[in-house]
């Protein structure tokens, strides 16, 4: 059966569909629950929570499916640290004025931009999920050495063939292959994301070569079409982001659900703008003003935390100018609003799309 393959035999699952973690905001336990509950792999973007706040989301998970579910990190690079007094300072004067525009001043600086990313995998290995995932690296050592100790299975995200081999060898499970089409974050780590932007139909079957564990294809997946072409080219699964986001079981607020449904392939853009890292979004005031001005973007977490707050501030009162509309550039193929329809479609016209291919 075209859904019998080491990444669905590795993880438990029925079918080799994986729905993207999200970085934080737009994940939920209806979501997660829908898929793992339909046999593919739920996932929660944990990025943003507190170990206090972790613990409590995968114990709602854990209410809503007895199926595997994955929970998802951002690993860290020393990035954290990196942004001086000057800089914060900076970044500040320089959104004041869009802070204006909705009436409010910018805020003062936090004590910490971020939860602590070592805390945080503290917090994982107490969940003791299923799967664990994550981005922008690889765990220190004995983190994954006690993944493997406590049956947690481990899946890293790789932007090229030499960073799959990286996450090989240090005893990764499964690899992600994440494609420049992919919405989100760009999860480079061994060279800058600029560097390491590669079409999906390239990476697969460079990372497939190169590795000896599942890998499972993300980036401009929305469809049977993209599944059956995914495992064509070797892949052992695939990772779902955009067309899972649009689905009504997502967190996604109502003005980004409203882009995702009405965009077109090339309304996506590469930037720096929201979070200081390079990610794809659809385009909108913000992304056009901050790519021309790159200088005046911060490092993240600055940046991140910076534009959070305005963006939160923005949807309160209805604009969209000022939000992080993640997107991949497959957003104009979306067209089911919910999760369970989306994994029924695929299970069922995947077959038949290989069946014609042989």
């Amino acid at each position: 059966m075209w859904y019998n393959t080491p990444a669905t035999r590795l993880l438990g699952i029925k079918f080799p569909i994986i729905q993207g973690p999200f970085g934080g905001g737009p994940s939920s336990v209806e979501l997660v629950s829908t898929v793992s509950n339909a046999g593919g792999l739920g996932s929660f973007g944990m990025q943003t929570l507190e170990p206090a706040q972790m613990i409590d989301v995968a114990r709602q998970i854990r209410s809503a499916t007895s199926q595997p579910f994955a929970i998802n990190l951002w690993m860290s690079n020393g990035e954290e640290t990196g942004s001086s007094p000057e800089g914060v300072h900076q970044v500040r004067e320089h959104l004041r004025p869009y802070y204006a525009e909705l009436g409010k001043e910018a805020p003062a600086t936090p004590e910490r931009f971020i939860p602590d990313v070592g805390a945080q995998l503290e917090a994982m290995l107490e969940i003791k999920p299923p799967v664990f995932s994550f981005v922008f690296g690889i765990p220190p050592a004995a983190v994954i050495a006690a993944c493997k100790s406590l049956g947690i299975l481990t899946m890293g995200t790789a932007t090229t063939a030499q960073e799959a081999k990286a996450l090989e060898n240090a005893g990764v499970d499964c690899i992600v292959a994440s494609g420049f089409e992919a919405g989100g974050h760009k999860g480079s780590f061994l060279r800058s994301a600029e560097e390491s932007l590669t079409g999906i139909f390239s990476l697969i079957p460079q990372v497939v070569d190169h590795v000896a564990i599942p890998v499972i294809a993300a980036g401009g997946i929305a469809d049977a079409r993209g599944v059956a072409a995914a495992l064509a080219l070797g892949a052992h699964g695939v990772q779902i982001g955009t067309a899972f986001l649009a689905c009504k079981e997502s967190a996604a607020s109502a003005p980004h659900r409203k882009a995702l449904c009405e965009s077109h392939s090339g309304s996506t853009t590469l930037t720096k703008a929201f979070t200081g890292r390079l990610a794809r979004s659809i385009s909108n005031r913000m992304t056009v003003e901050m790519n021309h001005g790159r200088s005046t973007i911060a490092p993240y977490p600055v940046q991140a935390w910076f534009m959070g707050n305005l963006g939160r501030e923005a949807l309160v009162q209805g604009h969209d100018d000022f939000v992080s509309l993640s997107a991949g550039q497959s957003v104009s193929l979306i067209k089911h609003d919910s999760a369970q329809a989306l994994m029924d479609e695929i299970v069922r016209e995947t077959p038949k799309i290989i069946q014609r291919l042989q």
